[in-house]
């Protein structure tokens, strides 16, 4: 358990020493039995308060500890806190006050400790914003029974906590691939949520019967063709609009905070196929992350997610900067609520290019916005773009656990959820450093 960094002593009853004083003054002075009592009495108090004192600034000790230091939105942080005193005195009442700036969550508590005893005690909180922040710094005070004297204890340790976005289940969103045998690119314009298993996809007029996936087509009472693994396959590049003077909604029910619970859940699923996924951010800060494959890169996307904010650099300029670092067979997400026209021209220069789009259009109307998605679809229809109208509702709730928080470890059933197969309960507790 460690010691705190600073300990305060505070005298309350300042009056107290200088009336002892005046009272040894007066016995001297004027020797009369009350000025005895009073005397005795006042230096009783002072005595016993000071021992009492002394007693629990080396007994009395906090420690708080944490099983992990990274979450998701909709994910449960667990800290256990410990108050100990091994003096042989009880604090009668302890305050202990946390200056962490997690939104929402509050650990300061009033309490008391008996002598030679030891209180424990767990903290659940739900995280509900996306971020860094901090845990810690605590500060311990304590009293004496008359309170002369007041003990203040700092406890500088903290840890960071990065809190990611939400990973969803996503309903059949087919990314038009680039370079794939038997691949076209997806005409359909609703977002509807549906049963979608890597390496299958919607029968398309012009498919040849032998790659007909039979066992999909029978359980979905719908065709279902098969993709082949052994076929090259293009990278992923997301592109997330976070301009914000396109975005529509406020706070976690926006379209730039929707986008990034999109993005994030994007990314999980190309990186749980096996491709190599990449991320650019028009945000405050431009993000630019490289194709990669791997559970490194999913924590990179994901974390580069957690801190976006909100920039000014409209899309189309991102568009028009960024297309040449792209190869002729990847295959280009973009996500966003504009409905301007300037970036869906540039949509058509990166089909020349070689490029294989698929917008995921979120519907400004749906969040209060003004603008008609119909429009925009329809012109993407015509260019003969993959689009997608994702309405509020369909990124209001989280369905699908995260894919880990601390050893968080699960297996993708046959619907699409996600099987907890262990959780970080079996993690060790470790103390804030």
């Amino acid at each position: 358990m460690l010691e705190p960094t600073r300990t305060k002593i505070r005298l309350n009853l300042r009056v107290l020493p200088v009336l002892i004083v005046l009272l040894i003054v007066v016995e001297l002075l004027w020797s009369e039995r009350v000025w005895m009592m009073l005397l005795v009495c006042c230096a009783g108090i002072w005595l016993a308060d000071f021992l009492w004192m002394r007693a629990l600034a080396r007994g009395l000790r906090f420690q708080r500890e944490l099983r992990f230091d990274w979450a998701h939105v909709g994910d449960e942080l667990e800290e256990r806190f410990t108050l100990s005193n091994r003096a042989r005195v009880p604090a009668l009442w302890v305050e202990i006050r946390d200056h962490s700036n997690l939104p929402n969550y509050t650990v300061s508590v009033a309490t008391g400790a008996d002598g030679q005893s030891e209180n424990t005690w767990r903290v659940k909180h739900l995280c509900a914003r996306r971020g860094v922040f901090t845990l810690g710094p605590t500060t311990v005070r304590c009293g004496t029974p008359f309170s002369v004297y007041t003990i203040e204890m700092e406890y500088t340790a903290h840890t960071a906590l990065m809190v990611m976005p939400a990973v969803v289940a996503l309903p059949n969103i087919q990314v038009a691939p680039g370079g794939r045998a038997h691949e076209g690119r997806r005409r359909a314009s609703t977002f509807e949520r549906t049963v979608s298993a890597a390496g299958v996809r919607e029968y398309r007029a012009g498919d040849p019967f032998k790659i007909i996936h039979w066992r999909a087509t029978a359980h979905r009472d719908e065709l279902f063709a098969r993709t082949f693994e052994s076929t090259p396959a293009g990278d992923w590049w997301i592109w997330l609009d976070l301009d914000e003077n396109v975005q529509a909604g406020a706070g976690e029910n926006s379209t730039g905070e929707h986008a990034i619970i999109l993005a994030a859940s994007l990314a999980t699923r190309g990186l749980q196929m096996g491709r190599a996924v990449g991320l650019v951010v028009n945000a405050r800060e431009l993000v630019w992350r490289a194709p990669k494959a791997g559970e490194a890169q999913r924590l990179q996307i994901l974390r580069a997610l957690a801190t976006v904010e909100p920039g000014t650099r409209p899309l189309a300029e991102l568009l028009t900067r960024t297309k040449r670092a792209l190869t002729r067979d990847a295959s280009v997400i973009v996500i966003t609520p504009s409905l301007e026209s300037d970036w869906l021209d540039a949509m058509v220069e990166l089909r020349w290019s070689g490029a294989a789009p698929t917008v995921l259009l979120l519907d400004r109307a749906s969040y209060g916005g003004q603008g008609n998605i119909d429009a925009a679809m329809a012109l993407l229809a015509e260019w003969n773009i993959a689009r997608y109208a994702i309405p509020r509702e369909a990124l209001d709730q989280p369905t699908i656990p995260p894919t880990r928080q601390g050893k968080w470890e699960w297996t993708v059933g046959a619907t699409g959820r996600a099987i907890v197969r262990s959780a970080p309960s079996k993690q060790e507790w470790r103390e804030l450093a």
